[in-house]
């Protein structure tokens, strides 16, 4: 049986010697598949004490965490999800002092430290502002993972130089680390870790290791018994085991559920009745099918009988119906609406009616240019759906491209595509493989390298060259070029010739959308649209492209022509 993730936590906090306890603290511990997909995660927040109101910031703070961490895609990865609350909560935090009495005072207002760790698979996700502290216990040792941000003015003076809710804008401190069964962290407030003896620390978790609340009161009476005057929070967290790389809902359907026989017209196969097979190969099978419950026409997509023995493509099989249900796009085909428990493994999409961009070339070798941007427009919101979530497509090709009968454009096939969140809860589903179609993938990934957005755009840029000229871009260079050295030798081809109307600032929107170095590419998908429709006053700019690029060969003959004329000049003299 597949191992999953089991953690024990305590955790203990109380007001010292002060009348108001300012400390918050927390911890999520979700049920499955949320825990697979999430983490489980705790929070630690210090309001400052010259402050009225910091309780309340970090009593927000903990809360809001807690409960909009969960509620984040499943699809982002941990620390873009946990940024993306910590930056929301900070500015409520900032707008409150704004709109208080203590707006001219950012030290009485709304602002808290803030320390959280999430435990997701096989790593820890460390997150930290202001001056609480995360330990992780290290070869009978305590090690600090979080660095203090405390400005010292002089040796008893010092100041918070970041925390919560004290700025418009946050920086916050982000740490991945692998995990091993068996490691034990802490996160205390400053009113502990001041004041504890490290030896009584790691004394007390050995003899208190299987009462964790016990070992924190123990750890916080401690400190206040050697004259803490502050509030005192301690929260303690141990992995029992971790997850193996397939302990997932996806791998679990693969395991347990009968691959389907091959299908024929009329045959009803879980309550589908099958209309006809609409492609085939070695991989997978699909048919229209219509639902008898409902009368809806879907489609219908089964694995290959000769697939059955790899369990790593039935994950990525199944995962493409996890995706479809994600993203809610005109552009992007949407997963049909599951009626009833499935006695097999097999997706279920949306059946359109129309074609695929591929076959749309060949009834349309020479689109117009503004059919062309309308095209490219429209794939790019569908992919603009996909990173929204932090999914990469990978394969955009003209046949993962569909136009139905309105003329609205949908992406397809999801075989390839990355999913942030996904990556790091299951190492399995990432594919080690180059992913797409070699003539639309991004050069990056011949260098070995993960996908980012800007592959994505790459493909889009190939696909508008090749509606345009019916070439592509480097002709088929791109994939024999596997070193830095040979794709800086990749020279783009100009998409201008004598028989088509297309302006040459297009062209070079399109150069700079295909460039082989993704950071020299369009930093967003609506940056290379809105060139392609107006001219970017950079490239009416641009001159002529050097020598260099045009025709290196003449160059080097003319310099070694020139450098001839002085060696004949000198010998003469």
């Amino acid at each position: 049986m597949s191992s999953q993730l089991r953690i024990h936590v305590g955790q203990y906090s109380d007001p010292g010697r002060k009348a108001l306890n300012q400390d918050s603290y927390g911890v999520c511990i979700p049920r499955e598949p949320q825990l697979s997909l999430k983490g489980a995660a705790l929070a630690l927040a210090d309001g400052i004490s010259s402050s009225p109101v910091s309780q309340v910031a970090s009593s927000t703070a903990v809360n809001a965490f807690l409960s909009d961490y969960f509620c984040t895609p499943d699809a982002w990865s941990v620390r873009h999800a946990a940024e993306r609350v910590l930056s929301a909560t900070n500015s409520w935090l900032y707008s409150q002092t704004r709109r208080s009495e203590y707006r001219f005072e950012r030290d009485r207002g709304y602002v808290c430290t803030f320390s959280a760790l999430i435990v997701k698979a096989t790593t820890a996700h460390l997150f930290h502002l202001g001056d609480s502290r995360i330990y992780r216990v290290h070869d009978r040792a305590l090690e600090q993972l979080t660095k203090d941000h405390r400005l010292w003015v002089s040796e008893g003076e010092s100041y918070l130089s970041r925390a919560l809710g004290m700025e418009e804008a946050v920086e916050i401190d982000y740490q991945a680390l692998p995990l091993r069964p068996g490691d034990l962290f802490l996160l205390a407030s400053d009113g502990v870790y001041e004041y504890a003896d490290p030896g009584m620390i790691l004394s007390t978790l050995q003899t208190q290791g299987q009462d964790l609340d016990q070992a924190a009161r123990q750890i916080a009476e401690h400190a206040l018994a050697q004259g803490s005057p502050d509030n005192l929070t301690v929260q303690l967290l141990r992995i029992e085991t971790l997850p193996d790389s397939g302990a997932d809902d996806l791998a679990r359907q693969a395991e347990q559920l009968p691959l389907p026989p091959l299908l024929e017209p009329r045959q009803v196969f879980d309550g589908y009745r099958v209309e006809r097979e609409l492609h085939a190969s070695n991989r997978s099978h699909v048919y229209l099918v219509v639902d008898q419950a409902s009368g809806e026409q879907a489609v219908l997509k089964t694995p290959a009988l000769d697939m059955s023995h790899d369990p790593h493509y039935l994950e990525r099989f199944l995962l493409e119906e996890w995706i479809a249900r994600r993203i809610d796009s005109a552009h992007v085909l949407r997963a049909a609406l599951p009626t009833r428990q499935r006695n097999g493994i097999y997706t279920l999409m949306e059946y359109v009616e129309g074609q695929t961009l591929a076959q749309w070339l060949i009834d349309h070798p020479q689109p117009d240019l503004e059919t062309v941007r309308e095209l490219v427009e429209q794939i790019a919101r569908g992919l603009r759906a996909f990173h929204r979530l932090e999914m990469r497509h990978q394969d955009l090709r003209p046949a993962n491209i569909l136009i139905d009968s309105r003329g609205t454009v949908k992406i397809v096939d999801f075989g390839a595509v990355g999913v942030a969140g996904l990556d790091e809860a299951y190492p399995a589903t990432a594919t080690a493989t180059i992913p797409g179609t070699a003539l639309y993938t991004a050069p990056e990934y011949f260098l070995g390298r993960g996908g980012t957005p800007a592959s994505d755009l790459y493909s889009l840029g190939v696909i508008a060259y090749q509606m345009l000229s019916g070439r592509f871009p480097y002709g088929t260079e791109v994939a024999k070029s596997r070193t830095l050295a040979a794709q800086r030798r990749l020279r783009y081809r100009s998409v201008l010739d004598d028989e088509r109307e297309i302006p040459a600032w297009v062209d070079a929107a399109l150069k700079r959308a295909v460039h082989p170095d993704p950071a020299r590419r369009y930093a967003e998908l609506s940056e290379f649209i809105y060139d392609l429709r107006h001219p970017n006053r950079a490239f009416l700019r641009s001159t002529r492209a050097p020598l260099i690029e045009r025709d290196p060969v003449l160059l080097w003959q003319v310099i070694a022509l020139l450098l001839l004329g002085v060696i004949v000049f000198l010998l003469n003299r």
